[in-house]
């Protein structure tokens, strides 16, 4: 009982009082059948704006005839997808291909939804059912952008296919019922996907006038949905759930101008958006959900936020370009440049919202260069497609607190008075495409990186105000010449069994140490962490050689707080890190273990040995150890731990190839 009620009185504090109001009478309101009655199931259908009226607004979307072609190759993989997706195949979060029957089973347990029961009635997870994102999954419609662009660089019209599957959603999901109704986010980007669609297919003969009036019709109730149930994303969510949710309210109120509570939705949309950026994006540019795929998530809702009020006239606060602009600093600055790709770091249940490309999941490239071509800054890959689609050469004036620096030569104007547009024809000198080698601190967050000669050197190192996703703390990521040779083990399922998610979330899934079997946080149910870390510090204190030191404190459960300090070398130029672990204040009698989760070659190209305090080495143990590169896949892999009853390890990677070292 005293165990419980300390339990209760951290989730508070941590958690906050609001938080807990709102989550407790969010509750009340289900049981009592309350939200079911604010959500009704019988609404007529309502008329709001022909097709023909629609196509002469002064609305202006992405100019979705980009000047881009597809390598051979990547012309074939994309032919390859849709024609698996004809035969009824979709590709899961980048994955794997199910096959995908209609809307409502989960292609991976067979099980099939009621779509008669309220929404509400639907739960998030049960052991039947399996993980609700599957069925979410085809229901978010990114597909659309494989049938889209297949109709581009082919010429070969998919028009009647995707009207014909968003047809069949509306048939199969009746209003507020059923699993595809259960969250807002899918609901919102379910709504850019089919805006997307519309506006490619403006001229279509399939987009038929009954069409039209049933999608539209569609997309209101939907936005409706999302409107009334907005709080519980701003208060219980609140994280890229909320941010995705309120964008897309301001987009309707901009795009759909004819909806009774458009004018509404935009104004609102625009401050909340606004606000939670502010709130979730720190000031150094890090993400309160320390995750790398969820702040992708948020460079993709910057990138259309920023380009779709620029085409119509609009301007965001200034805290929204800030914190854009500082977002794509830190993501190139933990980016891998041989790859693209960044640490496997954080929850990552596979979102990609806009999949304009056909590049590797991990790549990161196509998002960051379609956000930097909108802030007017300089892109990695200057012929990506992503940025063709959604950034057509046309900017607003004060669009961003940086001007633009040009070259000395004619600059042509025109101003649209109506739009306050200028289009501009110029050659643009634009920020560094690389970033320098050196250190870089992300306080805020907690993020310290090491760009050095091919290497990169990421760790982390915080503490808490808002809620922690993974037990992580001085996890230490270590990239050489495009292969990351200690890696982070992934996130695999968010619904699943009680092992699984203790092993991914939990410290063991990370290269760092633990305290006997204890996490660095105690785990509570599904996403829930109670203890926070609250103390932490770190910082790169030495040049030639380079040295990290950062320390927290910790593992609550042990029975007293224990501090975990970490000490990173490495010479400049060679590919050798020695990483020193003390624990201050452990229990007596509990192991301290190292724990390693190598890359694929790593035993043929490093070595990895570790020495106690007396100078003795210690022998390292292979484990069973787990890796996720994509959502819903684990394999087994050989994970390496040094341990010892002793409070103190020094550790030495090198490459075996290396003679300077």
């Amino acid at each position: 009982m005293i165990q419980k009620t300390a339990t209760l009185l951290d989730f508070l504090k941590n958690m906050g009082f609001r938080y807990v109001a709102y989550r407790a009478w969010h509750e009340v309101e289900k049981r009592t059948g309350l939200l079911k009655r604010r959500f009704p199931t019988k609404l007529i259908d309502q008329k709001f704006i022909s097709k023909e009226e629609w196509s002469t607004l002064p609305v202006h979307f992405f100019d979705l005839s980009p000047t881009f072609q597809l390598a051979d190759s990547e012309l074939t993989s994309l032919k390859n997808r849709v024609d698996a997706f004809r035969r009824g195949y979709l590709t899961f979060f980048s994955a794997q291909a199910y096959e995908v029957k209609d809307w409502l089973t989960n292609p991976a347990t067979g099980y099939r939804y009621d779509a008669t029961k309220h929404w509400t009635e639907i739960p998030d997870f049960s052991a039947q059912a399996g993980d609700i994102k599957y069925v979410w999954e085809k229901s978010r419609f990114a597909f659309l952008y494989d049938l889209i662009r297949y109709d581009f660089h082919v010429k070969d019209d998919q028009s009647e296919t995707v009207f014909g599957e968003i047809d069949s959603w509306i048939a199969e999901n009746p209003i507020n019922c059923g699993p595809n109704w259960r969250c807002s986010q899918e609901i919102s980007s379910r709504i850019l996907n089919w805006t997307f669609a519309l506006y490619y297919y403006k001229k279509s003969p399939a987009l038929t006038a009954e069409r039209f009036a049933r999608i539209i019709h569609s997309i209101y109730r939907q936005m409706q949905h999302v409107a009334a149930h907005i709080p519980f994303s701003r208060i219980a969510v609140r994280n890229n759930h909320a941010l995705t949710e309120t964008l897309t309210l301001y987009l309707v109120g901009v795009l759909y101008p004819f909806f009774p509570e458009s004018a509404r939705w935009k104004r609102d949309g625009k401050r909340w958006f606004e606000e939670e950026v502010a709130y979730q994006i720190y000031e150094d540019g890090t993400f309160l959900q320390f995750s790398m795929n969820y702040h992708r998530v948020v460079i993709q809702l910057f990138t259309w936020a920023i380009q779709l009020a620029n085409l119509n006239g609009e301007r965001w606060s200034e805290v929204l370009y800030e914190r854009a602009r500082k977002s794509l600093y830190f993501l190139r600055t933990c980016q891998d440049d041989a790859t693209g790709w960044l640490p496997n770091y954080g929850n990552n249940d596979g979102a990609l919202f806009f999949p304009l490309n056909e590049c590797h999941f991990r790549d990161f490239r196509p998002q960051l260069d379609a956000l930097a071509r909108a802030l007017g800054e300089d892109e990695l890959n200057k012929e990506g497609e992503e940025a063709a689609w959604l950034q057509p050469w046309s900017v607003s004036y004060g669009l961003s607190s940086t001007p633009l620096r040009l070259t000395e030569g004619d600059v042509s104007l025109s101003r649209d008075e109506d739009l306050h547009k200028v289009d501009l024809s110029v050659k643009v000198i634009h920020t560094e495409t690389e970033i320098p080698e050196g250190t870089y601190t992300f306080n805020k967050g907690g993020y310290y990186v090491l760009r050095d000669r091919g290497t990169l050197t990421f760790l982390r190192c915080g503490h808490y105000k808002d809620r922690p996703f993974q037990a992580d703390n001085l996890h230490l990521d270590i990239w050489v010449d495009g292969e990351n040779i200690l890696r982070d083990a992934g996130s695999y399922l968010y619904n699943t069994d009680e092992r699984w998610t203790r092993y991914f979330a939990g410290t063991a899934s990370h290269n760092t140490v633990m305290l006997g079997d204890y996490d660095q946080m105690r785990k509570g149910p599904r996403f829930i962490w109670h203890d926070w870390i609250k103390e932490s510090r770190a910082g790169w204190y030495h040049h030639d050689p380079f040295v990290f030191e950062g320390e927290f404190t910790g593992f609550g459960q042990s029975g007293q707080p224990v501090t975990h300090r970490r000490r990173v070398t490495k010479a400049e130029g060679e590919k050798r890190w020695v990483v020193e672990d003390w624990l201050h204040n452990a229990p007596a009698g509990v192991p301290l273990h190292q724990i390693w989760h190598p890359g694929e070659g790593f035993s043929n190209q490093y070595s990895i040995k570790a020495w106690d305090q007396s100078g003795n080495e210690i022998a390292s143990t292979e484990t069973d150890g787990w890796y996720s590169e994509k959502y819903g896949q684990k394999v087994a892999v050989p994970r390496l731990v040094f341990s010892t009853p002793e409070r103190y390890l020094r550790t030495e990677i090198k490459v075996l190839s290396d003679t300077r070292s």
